[in-house]
């Protein structure tokens, strides 16, 4: 189906932004975005500025005027929630993450999938295995307790000249209680350790071996009526759909099924922009049929352009790795995507890096912040700006340092 003529500026833009695993509440989202273009704006002397969401589709979201190389443009942007399945996902006893654990090391090792994955970026594989060993650090933090507590109160028994069953159960019971009360404390303190967060989102697609649950699988078809209301509104010049995270591989099915079921005529130019994505720790498990499918699928279609931005500096994304090529599904015609870096060391100052450097959590959300010397990536000029995503990259290399050989065991698109 044609789409409307790529030299046309952009007055009026729609935005679907679908999130990673997060479980916090989309206003969150507005927050940041407010904060950070206003940022960005100052910085690279533009205008910007948000307003309340008009167009009524059920989603959250946000309106933003902005006024960049002389030209107005106005962008419409919804959040395409699934936090109530992430949060579904994270209602697990101390006992049952610890038996999750177990499970999804043994899927990953078992598969081959974990030592494939080392391969591409170290990265996201050390960002895999930590919860494992913080959680087990906890562990035997608690086991040390429980055995110490007990020792301790049977040796002050002892001087007192107390012994017996009695005396061991009851120590062995306070040991127990303190231990439990460890773990728990753990929990509570979770949103500075992230053990538990990481741990169920890991075990989430594990769980599965890469199939996506009926859960998600709703939820994919309710963001592509969404999106496909949008294609039909002629008032719009862009339909521009950002997966970041998690939330790049479900964008990928969601612009599948939209494709596969026809694009309407003279529909808007349509662009996708995956961020930090996430892809192999998903395509490389063994029934991951659904998403090397519609990753082989998206990757050779026209209707569409495809941007991947990555960065080497964010240590939990598989950065600069062609999603498509290293999930075995490249194949001739493949166009996209477009893979290239944000190049964090590059794009912001020596002082913001070297205060953000080990904050890994804070640089896996930096390509929807501010820049101090933006390159040619800039989140708020792609989704506020004048140019559609297809015109701004239109003569843009990949990145020569990118990964896009053959890397997975697993490459079928169906079970059969």
């Amino acid at each position: 189906m044609e789409n409307k003529s790529q030299g046309t500026r952009v007055h009026r833009r729609r935005v679907f932004y679908i999130p990673g695993y997060d479980p916090i509440p989309p206003r969150r989202y507005r927050e940041l975005y407010r904060k950070e273009s206003a940022a960005q704006a100052e910085i690279s002397g533009y205008e910007i500025e948000l307003a309340a969401k008009t167009v009524k589709t059920g989603s959250y979201g946000w309106r933003v005027h902005s006024t960049i190389e002389d030209a107005k443009t106005t962008t419409d942007v919804d959040v395409l929630v699934w936090s109530d399945i992430v949060r579904d996902s994270m209602e697990n006893s101390i006992l049952a993450t610890y038996l999750q654990l177990i499970q999804t090391a043994w899927i990953y090792i078992s598969t081959g999938a974990l030592g494939r994955l080392m391969t591409l970026r170290k990265g996201p594989v050390i960002a895999a295995l930590y919860p494992i060993g913080m959680l087990l650090a906890q562990a035997l933090l608690a086991g040390l307790l429980v055995w110490g507590t007990a020792w301790a109160c049977i040796g002050v028994a002892g001087l007192f000249s107390v012994s017996g069953f009695f005396v061991q159960s009851i120590s062995l019971l306070l040991g127990l209680l303190l231990g439990v009360g460890v773990l728990r404390w753990f929990k509570k303190l979770d949103g500075k350790f992230f053990a538990y967060y990481l741990m169920h989102d890991y075990a989430y697609s594990a769980s599965s071996k890469g199939a996506y649950s009926p859960d998600l699988e709703g939820r994919i078809a309710e963001f592509t009526v969404l999106i496909r209301t949008a294609l039909n509104d002629d008032q719009l010049d862009e339909v521009l759909v950002v997966g970041h995270s998690s939330g790049a591989h479900i964008a990928v099915s969601v612009l599948s099924d939209m494709i596969r079921t026809g694009l309407p005529d003279d529909h808007p130019t349509l662009g996708f922009l995956s961020l930090g994505q996430v892809v192999p720790m998903v395509s490389f498990l063994p029934k991951a049929y659904r998403l090397r499918g519609d990753l082989k699928f998206l990757s050779q279609r026209d209707e569409l352009a495809w941007v991947d931005v990555t960065a080497p500096g964010d240590g939990c994304a598989f950065a600069l790795c062609d999603p498509v090529s290293v999930s075995g599904v490249g194949a001739d015609g493949k166009l996209w995507p477009l893979v290239f870096s944000a190049a964090f060391t590059q794009t912001l100052s020596p002082q913001r890096w070297a205060e953000l450097r080990w904050r890994f959590f804070r640089l896996h959300f930096q390509y929807l912040c501010a820049f101090d010397q933006p390159g040619d990536y800039d989140y708020f000029q792609i989704t506020a700006g004048p140019v559609t995503l297809q015109e701004r990259y239109r003569d843009r290399k990949p990145s020569q340092s990118r990964i896009d050989q053959a890397v997975s065991k697993y490459t079928a698109v169906s079970a059969t």
